[in-house]
């Protein structure tokens, strides 16, 4: 009998179940929350005696695919979480509350934050306890940061969490911590965990098209009053669907501290805000042209963890049982996006996207994918569309080979002969003289990595500044 939990389908939450049709990478039905799987069972019974009677019986079996089987081995971990708890990355002219407001300064971890990845690697200790040894072994877990203070200190505090020193490990009886390795690179030289990725033309050009779709144009015409009021209020230059999230993301910051919110910001404001918000993430990995984007963007996260997972598989007496990535929730988007289980909403402070990897006693193997994005509750299940919760590791690899890049650099080229990309060179340099004069003096939080290419109508190699700023949060 085969059981399928994962069909039932299931509404986009909050405010997208009635608005935007989101194509990219989404997959509502693979983020609903953990249920039983009941399914009736018809008993059939032998031609009725004489003078027996006899009734239909219908048993109601449950099955808890939350849990693995007893013939299953846990045998490799690796998450990608998003840092805790922070203060904004930046403020809007007319903001009450400027840098000076924020303890640490702006895109720092607050003790919220702390207390949010302390109580996630106490959670992820307490789901592995069968895996890795109870005291530190620098053999067993390998951890990767962004190289930001939010994410390194995020990874730092969650380390904290999972392994508090333990008899020899102990190094002063006052202090119940104990340092361990977080590995990062500069953040102009992260090609694996900063996202939108730069250095792509390709997916700059598939961004231009992206504002010229239906999906985006009627968004902006939606929107467009109020994003004009939202540009008085706050005095900056031009709010557009593409930079609005920065105006969400200061007052949701302000509001998380008991800050007290501008008049002007209801909590009719707050929702559209959050609307376009989580639109400006459907965008980026999405709406237009998807699978492509993806291929240029999350894939290439996907491509290392399946490559990993891989490795493990065929490792018998493997040391290396747990990879942590301590990123962003653009991050997580991306890496969801490409999978086609991104909900359309920003992931939470603190989210989780686990992959576990499991032995069956036939040697094989399977991968399950669970998401953490609470850590009061238990994580739920995301199922890869086209399999089940415990997917067996080649068809794992088969489904998500369309969004794995072969050469991403040469992928990344625009193609010659492009009507959108002619004059893209002149429009980027305009975009980059005007940026550069209106935030010359802005705190702002991005990866300037200029690229190149030829343009057909140009006919000389062009410096493209990026023009999205880094959208990191």
């Amino acid at each position: 009998m085969s059981l399928d939990c994962g069909k039932k389908p299931a509404q986009i939450p909050g405010e997208h179940a009635n608005s935007t049709q989101i194509e990219c990478g989404s997959n509502p039905q693979a983020l609903a929350p953990p249920r039983h799987c009941e399914t009736a069972v018809l008993l059939t019974v032998p031609p009725r005696a004489p003078g027996v009677q006899y009734s239909n019986i219908c048993f109601t079996l449950q099955f808890d695919w939350s849990r693995s089987s007893l013939s299953q081995r846990k045998w490799g971990r690796y998450d990608v979480y998003r840092h805790g708890d922070r203060s904004p990355v930046k403020s809007y002219p007319n903001d009450p509350y400027q840098e000076s407001a924020w303890p640490q300064g702006f895109g720092q971890l607050s003790q919220k934050g702390m207390q949010q990845h302390l109580k996630l690697g106490q959670n992820l200790r307490q789901r592995y306890q069968d895996l890795l040894n109870m005291t530190y072994n620098r053999h067993e877990i390998f951890v990767r940061s962004t190289d930001y203070d939010r994410t390194l200190m995020s990874a730092e505090v969650n380390l904290a969490g999972m392994y508090p020193p333990n008899g020899s490990q102990v190094f002063d009886p006052n202090v119940h911590w104990q340092p361990i390795p977080v590995h990062a690179v500069p953040q102009d030289k992260d090609q694996l965990l900063l996202f939108p990725m730069s250095g792509c033309p390709r997916y700059e050009a598939l961004m231009n098209e992206t504002r010229k779709s239906e999906v985006f144009k009627n968004m902006s015409s939606t929107y467009k009053d109020f994003l004009e009021m939202v540009q008085n209020k706050t005095g900056l230059k031009d709010a557009n669907m593409e930079s609005v999230w920065s105006v969400h993301d200061t007052l949701f910051c302000e509001q998380m501290h008991n800050m007290t919110l501008p008049p002007w910001v209801t909590p009719d404001v707050m929702e559209k805000l959050g609307i376009l918000k989580d639109f400006s993430f459907q965008v980026m990995f999405g709406v237009y042209k998807s699978e492509e984007k993806c291929r240029l963007q999350g894939g290439v996260l996907l491509n290392q963890i399946t490559k990993n997972i891989s490795a493990s598989a065929v490792t018998k007496n493997q040391q290396l049982k747990m990879i942590v990535y301590s990123a962003h929730d653009t991050t997580v988007v991306a890496l969801q996006s490409a999978l086609k289980v991104f909900s359309g909403k920003q992931p939470t402070y603190a989210s989780c996207h686990m992959f576990e990897l499991f032995r069956e006693d036939n040697g094989s193997f399977s991968v399950a994918m669970f998401y953490w994005n609470d850590s009061s509750t238990e994580p739920y299940p995301l199922i890869l569309p086209g399999c089940v919760q415990y997917c067996p590791l080649e068809e794992f690899i088969r489904l998500t080979k369309p969004v794995i890049p072969v050469d991403w650099k040469q992928e990344c080229q625009v193609p010659s002969g492009s009507k959108d990309t002619g004059n893209f060179c002149h429009i980027q340099h305009l975009v980059h003289i005007v940026e550069s004069s209106l935030w010359a003096n802005a705190s702002l939080i991005f990866i300037a990595r200029p690229f190149f290419f030829l343009s057909p109508s140009v006919g000389l190699n062009c410096q493209l500044p990026k023009k999205l700023l880094k959208k990191i949060t």
